[in-house]
């Protein structure tokens, strides 16, 4: 299981880069959407951009933190 420490770290930190990205552009479309710079939008759909984004960011987030967890407690376990 230690062979695969690497892996879970490397693909944790590139879960979590994807996630602010996701974040970030959908902060951004989410906006531009809501101001009007896109023709053709209603703004309740910049909102529903937003929550999606959102939701999305705090997803990936969320299993990039659980394979830190999971990389602590084989940590923790190879201790002993």
């Amino acid at each position: 299981m230690r062979n695969q420490l690497g892996f879970l770290k490397i693909s944790s930190l590139v879960v979590k880069i994807f996630s602010w990205f996701f974040l970030f552009f959908g902060v951004l479309g989410g906006l531009s959407i809501i101001f009007n710079t896109s023709p053709g939008s209603s703004r309740w759909m910049g909102a529903i951009v937003l929550v999606m984004y959102a939701f999305f960011f705090f997803i990936l987030f969320l299993i990039a933190k659980i394979v830190d967890l999971l990389i602590r407690i084989i940590n923790e376990i190879k201790k002993e």
